[in-house]
């Protein structure tokens, strides 16, 4: 294995402890190596925080030994101003000869600029060592940017025979398929996206929190949608700060930190995905009733889909059929249940 490799792996070990934390940002890791030793190392910890970059430098003892070194970073150094200052510019300034970049930041405002800035300045760069690897591991970030609109992860639990949910009477709790363990995971998953955009019907039917609480996370942003303005004022998605509502009705009786969205007639769920992306919204976790899912697949805008599938039927009881969508599968066991993952 070539030397490079070596310290970017480092760097990609280190990366991944900002998941859950980082986006809508990338997942960062930086190595600073000086004869053949590291002498620094940092990840961007939590979106809002510094770089990688920055936390790799700052743990330096002795600054001299940066005009030594190389850095090995999983991502190109950014440019621009955003929440901090540009990791580009102060590479530059410490001195540092040498940069190995994973991957080039596909985010316009960065995109090869931050590579040109280090060129610029005289510094060795080297594009590409374990880029694949850099790249799937912000592939939501990714392919975001390319495409201009989120990384869409559809999750859904079902029985046996395909059904999302029983017959039920009017406040009685919704069918359960996940134990105490799975139920940990899907927390874990919420924690990785952006947003949680769910329907009308699941909020009237489950009122639910789609929030972090099962694990160390942060709860993502609610989104909704709710064309005829069903949904009850107190429901506990509008509880949430900044919780964006989906409408063709405009409210006066929600709470003032929603965010009324009204959708134009005949907009679909292109124009959805278009706002939570220009909100700056990487990755959109649909957790929402069968109707609603097979939206999002009929109409191809889905990435991922995570169907977990307890091992019981419900027979003539079950409602809300839903059919494993065509893709790349996966399949694995988690205390006892089934689960599958498809890539579109």
């Amino acid at each position: 294995m070539e030397i490079d490799e070596i310290y970017m792996r480092r760097a990609l070990q280190l990366a991944a402890a900002g998941k859950g934390w980082a986006s809508p940002n990338p997942m960062v890791g930086a190595v600073i190596v000086c004869d053949g030793k590291i002498i620094g190392e940092g990840y961007h910890r939590r979106f809002g925080g510094p770089h990688a970059e920055v936390n790799a430098i700052n743990s330096v003892v002795d600054k001299s030994f940066l005009r030594e070194s190389t850095m090995y970073v999983t991502l190109e150094p950014c440019a621009h101003y955003g929440k901090t200052p540009p990791c580009a510019n102060l590479i530059v300034d410490v001195g540092i000869p040498r940069v190995v970049i994973g991957s080039v930041d596909p985010f316009s405002k960065v995109g090869g600029r931050g590579i040109g800035i280090l060129r610029e300045a005289g510094i060795e760069v080297s594009v590409g060592v374990l880029e694949h690897e850099c790249r799937e591991l912000n592939v939501k970030f990714m392919t975001a940017h390319t495409r201009r609109s989120p990384y869409v992860t559809l999750k859904w639990a079902q029985s046996s025979d395909g059904f999302t949910d029983s017959i039920r009477n009017s406040g009685t709790q919704a069918q359960r398929f996940s134990t105490s363990l799975s139920s940990v995971a899907v927390h874990a998953l919420r924690a990785d996206n952006d947003v949680i955009l769910t329907g009308a019907g699941t909020v009237i039917a489950d009122n639910p929190r789609l929030d972090v609480r099962l694990i160390d996370g942060r709860s993502p942003r609610i989104a909704v949608l709710d064309r005829r303005g069903r949904c009850d004022a107190s429901s506990h998605v509008f509880e949430r700060e900044g919780t964006i509502y989906f409408t063709s009705v405009v409210r006066r009786d929600l709470p003032d930190g929603v965010v009324q969205v009204e959708m134009p007639l005949g907009a679909g769920l292109d124009f959805v995905l278009d706002y939570l992306y220009r909100c700056g919204a990487v990755s959109v976790l649909v957790e929402a009733g069968a109707t609603l899912l097979k939206s999002f697949i009929e109409a191809g805008l889905w990435d991922k889909a995570r169907i977990e599938i307890a091992p019981f039927a419900l027979g003539e009881n079950g409602v809300g059929r839903m059919l494993i969508p065509k893709g790349t599968l996966t399949e694995s066991t988690l205390d006892g249940n089934t689960v599958i993952t498809v890539s579109n």
